[in-house]
């Protein structure tokens, strides 16, 4: 492989790209310039096809199998592929499902958005969930579980339920804690657990030192929430996947298995996308993740039109139909941007 510009191509090369490409995703065999020129893909002799199949070899956007006389994209080839499909109108896919059912409740929507999107592309779909400190706190309960011992539930606006047990050293008392219910919900209801004024409300000048020193005790069941629990990854269609590449080379399905187990660093990957405001596509070797370099990424954000809260995101092998896969993750993250912004407006 040469160092000549890959994007360099003639309009002749490029079209011949986009068909080989496109026609080994849809065969999963090498292509031949018969094929290329038999079909009427390519208007050209096949001894011209030929060479410049050769040449876009010696670029490096395709390969050779062994056992065949025709090509198969390499990574960089997918790549110009997909590019050429982001540069088209291909709009966003509308999703049949129905989130009018769930109200307010996120991870039902996320849910049921994440299965829908891997049943109609056959990938596997992700999708972060929005990080906590968003969230808008609807109820708090305080309740007195033992005679030393409270738990706190606080319920966010997005349907998400956190629960924390405090121990104490002496006996609390019963009107202290059901004090303390009412008094937060009037306090913080409507308050984002990552807003700066959380703390300032959860202490008012006229509260008495015994109330103050019960509020420090269970401050943190919302204080410790920020920036400190992990983010939500949905996941759908692992098995739908692992049957669609039953004829894949082993390396690959076991690639795949290895990057559903690295969640966290999936996690860091979807979460570095979050500050890229168009589609993000990362094909094989381009995949941060070590196992994920034999798979391709394809993810969009959603959220509020001044924040983006999460990433929906679509892997599958190198040889996806990307144009289906742009067109499913621009639809679902529309869909969840309408439905998040009633939610947190």
């Amino acid at each position: 492989m040469t160092d000549r510009p890959t994007r360099d191509l003639t309009p002749r090369q490029a079209q011949i790209l986009m068909r080989v490409v496109a026609e080994y995703i849809a065969t999963g065999q090498p292509v031949g310039s018969r094929l290329l020129v038999e079909s009427g893909a390519v208007e050209a002799s096949a001894s011209t096809v030929r060479y410049e199949l050769a040449e876009l070899e010696t670029r490096g956007l395709l390969g050779h199998p062994h056992t065949s006389a025709g090509r198969v994209p390499t990574d960089a080839g997918y790549r110009l592929y997909a590019e050429g499909l982001l540069e088209q109108p291909l709009g966003a896919a509308t999703l049949p499902v129905d989130l009018s059912g769930v109200r307010n409740e996120v991870d039902a929507a996320l849910h049921s958005t994440t299965e829908m999107l891997s049943q109609v592309t056959s990938l596997l779909a992700v999708v972060s969930a929005p990080p906590l400190e968003t969230a808008e706190i609807r109820h708090v309960e305080v309740l007195l579980l033992q005679s030393r011992v409270v738990m706190v539930v606080a319920i966010t606006a997005t349907g998400g339920v956190t629960k924390r047990i405090f121990p104490f050293a002496s006996e609390v008392d019963p009107k202290l804690v059901e004090w303390a219910g009412a008094y937060l919900n009037e306090q913080l209801a409507g308050v984002s657990l990552g807003a700066r004024a959380l703390r300032q409300r959860l202490f008012d000048p006229g509260l008495s030192p015994r109330e103050v020193s019960f509020l420090e005790a269970i401050e943190p069941a919302f204080t410790d929430l920020v920036g400190g629990g992990e983010q939500s990854l949905y996941v759908g269609g692992a098995a739908r996947l692992m049957d669609e590449m039953r004829d894949a080379d082993v390396a690959e399905i076991n690639h795949l298995m290895h990057a559903l187990e690295e969640r966290v660093s999936l996690l860091e990957v979807l979460r570095g996308a979050l500050d890229i405001n168009r589609l993000y596509v990362r094909i094989g070797a381009e995949n941060a993740i070590p196992h994920m370099r034999s798979l391709s990424l394809v993810a969009a954000n959603y959220g509020l039109p001044a924040r983006n809260l999460g990433t929906v995101s679509l892997i599958g092998p190198t040889r996806m139909d990307y144009a289906t896969a742009i067109r499913s993750v621009r639809g679902a993250a529309a869909l969840l941007s309408e439905f998040v912004e009633q939610v947190y407006e």
